[in-house]
């Protein structure tokens, strides 16, 4: 019988390993994202899928001025991938944002959770940034607007490529942006019956951060729903789609058939495999 707890509702990855919980590796995502050289990779895959704990997992590997990421990554997969990986380890500054608060019964409360969100990832590199004396007074007045939400409508239609260009500004490297439920905020105003005016935010924050900004390394971005190309992402031709109908990187997100065997082996429940099999 295996002895590590299983990590129910855990999607933190530091948290997972440093618990010590059961892990499926999955890190070879990582080589595979950094071989393929999208510019702006979509990842849409059902619930439970494990979307967020490898977006987790992209953060803690990549970002700069975190504790030695090569301690959380420690006997995984990816370690043994090879030097042209390990160059990338802990090297870029990384924002990091989740549209799952913007699921509210109208506009307003979700624009506020939107800014609040925002706001948090501008207060999470405020130090690192205030560390650096790069920015100018005007940039920073910005910046805290932004942070302590006191900002207006126009700070926050183009923030996420302004916190990019402040990162990249203050820290010498370009910069990774991951948008965890992309998709949230606009399923929520289809049903809400305001899509046109939550749509035209969410292309504004978007296209801004990711289409023509010198200051992006790459972005990766995953949600549950393919929207179209004409609503949300017009003018987005750098676009690269993997839907869970590509067996490109199908191996990780979810379990194989593989993994699933060895879990149940790990805690000594072979025999219910057909059951899980019909689950």
């Amino acid at each position: 019988m295996f002895w590590k707890p299983l990590p129910i509702g855990v999607d933190n990855f530091e948290n997972l390993i440093k618990n010590n919980y059961y892990f499926v590796d999955k890190t070879l995502f990582i080589r595979e994202l950094l071989d393929m050289k999208g510019e702006v990779n979509l990842f849409t895959r059902p619930r439970r899928f494990g979307k967020t704990l490898n977006m987790s997992m992209l953060r803690c590997f990549f970002e700069k001025g975190n504790e030695d990421p090569a301690v959380l990554f420690f006997g995984t997969k990816i370690m043994e991938a090879g030097g042209q990986y390990l160059s990338h380890l802990g090297r870029y500054p990384v924002i990091s944002l989740s549209l799952k608060s913007m699921k509210q019964p109208s506009r307003e409360l979700s624009l506020a959770m939107l800014k609040r969100a925002v706001g948090e990832e501008f207060s999470r590199h405020w130090p690192a940034v205030l560390e650096s004396g790069r920015l100018t007074e005007a940039a920073l007045e910005r910046y805290l607007r932004i942070r302590d939400l006191k900002g207006s409508d126009a700070d926050y239609a183009d923030a996420l490529k302004y916190l990019s260009e402040c990162l990249h500004t203050c820290l010498d490297e370009k910069v990774v942006i991951l948008i965890d439920e992309y998709d949230v905020p606009l399923e929520n105003a289809y049903f809400g019956g305001v899509y046109e005016r939550m749509i035209n935010l969410i292309r504004s924050l978007f296209e801004s951060a990711l289409k023509t900004n010198d200051n992006l390394e790459f972005a990766v971005i995953t949600g549950c729903l393919r929207i179209s190309k004409e609503s949300i992402f017009t003018g987005l031709n750098n676009l690269n789609v993997i839907s869970i109908t590509n067996h490109h990187f199908a191996e990780h997100f979810g379990f194989t058939q593989k993994e699933t065997a060895q879990l149940l082996k790990d805690y000594d429940l072979e025999e219910n495999a057909e059951t899980v099999r019909d689950w």
